[in-house]
């Protein structure tokens, strides 16, 4: 098992932009992810299987719904503290992050911005402290790019609600014992429901043969008939807004994430174009290892003071839907534009379980399509600048 080395590149001495605290909480879950995650996550991806015993650690941390307010169970904090803690989880592994990001965005948020107060008191408390863990069901087989078209449906029985659907590629689902689940009334308006797991008729089968992400649980959600307790429903707010907006908040968590996985490919080829000799001397030294090197630190860079900026902007209340799309699109492509480099500067070696850039590279062509694929963020680019809909 090899040490984790790790070194965050700062270029542009990003570090003065940002708070002690802000630095006290990135160093807290820079270590945990060190002690924690790297000795294990390498095993973990092999198996395909959750380490479901990182569960507590990310809790202690505040890695589940760290913006959420402390009397829900929450740390307070804000959002940038939020993406410095998704970056560090991330650069040990996007599995593990995704985790934490359902978590907050897709299942607490919604919670507290939209629940009673009954529901943020029964949930959110449990949630943040990793006795339940939820995932957020709006993806079906029919239905990606366009959830609007869902077909998962509830209907009024009296006292309660009857849910019939399904929703695929689910993370976390497996495990999870609560659901912030999308579903279209008699009428076609969309509510979200909280589903619990010993709720007869929900099933939540696993997904397997994947290439990516295979650290992280991933399943469907089946509704056959599923009661439902009217209490159940969100009552804050309803229509295809409500879960695009824990979809913005998911998104930003990413657009930081993907950084760390980037950080961590250039760290390690970095590392490794000093060490290896070629020719009687470190391929640091040759001009094309240079040059993919220096790009890669100019693209970190660039996306390091995107990405702050936009924390700057969410703290806020100023960052715009279309703000955070750029943000998600422009992060994670670089990232993996990043790890397809850095595997090419340690060759063969870089396709090996020995250095973390090929399970990287795997992971983020997961990250490059879910929470809206790269090219819908364009397209939403592309309308906010326009002012034309090309995907409608």
């Amino acid at each position: 098992m090899k040490p984790d080395l790790f070194q965050a590149p700062d270029y542009y001495n990003m570090d003065d932009l940002l708070s002690e605290e802000h630095k006290l909480i990135r160093h807290a879950t820079r270590s945990w992810v060190k002690k924690e995650v790297s000795p294990i996550i390498e095993q973990y991806t092999q198996k395909a299987e959750f380490p479901k015993q990182l569960i507590p650690g990310l809790a202690e941390l505040g890695a589940f719904g760290p913006y959420i307010p402390q009397e829900y169970g929450g740390a307070g904090l804000d959002q940038i503290s939020y993406g410095l803690i998704m970056q560090e989880i991330e650069r040990g592994d996007s599995g593990i992050r995704s985790t934490a990001s359902v978590q907050s965005s897709l299942v607490m948020f919604p919670i507290w911005k939209y629940g009673s107060e009954q529901q943020r008191k029964k949930f959110l408390p449990k949630l943040a402290s990793g006795e339940l863990i939820g995932c957020f069901g709006l993806t079906e087989p029919n239905h990606g790019s366009n959830p609007g078209g869902m077909e998962t449906k509830f209907t009024d029985a009296g006292d309660h609600y009857i849910l019939n659907g399904s929703k695929l590629w689910i993370s976390n689902a497996p495990f999870a014992d609560l659901a912030v689940v999308w579903a279209k009334d008699e009428n076609g308006r969309i509510h979200g429901l909280l589903i619990e797991r010993s709720m007869e008729g929900f099933s939540t089968p696993e997904t397997h043969n994947k290439w990516s992400l295979r650290a992280s649980a991933t399943g469907e959600l089946i509704f056959d008939n599923v009661k439902v307790p009217k209490e159940n429903l969100l009552p804050g707010k309803n229509g295809l807004g409500a879960p695009l907006g824990c979809l913005d908040s998911a998104r930003y968590g990413i657009a930081w994430g993907a950084i760390g996985a980037a950080m961590d490919c250039y760290d390690t080829a970095l590392r490794y174009a000093k060490e290896r000799i070629q020719f009687g001397k470190p391929i640091a030294a040759t001009q094309l290892q240079q040059k993919k090197l220096a790009e890669m630190i100019t693209e970190i860079t660039k996306a390091q003071l995107l990405t702050l900026r936009l924390g700057q902007l969410k703290n806020e209340d100023r960052a715009s839907s279309s703000q955070i799309s750029m943000a998600k699109r422009n992060n994670v492509q670089m990232a993996l534009n990043i790890a397809r480099e850095a595997r090419q500067v340690l060759g063969a070696m870089g396709i090996t379980g020995e250095y973390s850039i090929m399970r990287h590279m795997m992971n983020l062509e997961s990250v490059i399509t879910y929470e809206g694929t790269h090219d819908i963020h364009l397209l939403i680019t592309g309308a906010d600048i326009t002012g034309e809909q090309a995907f409608k």
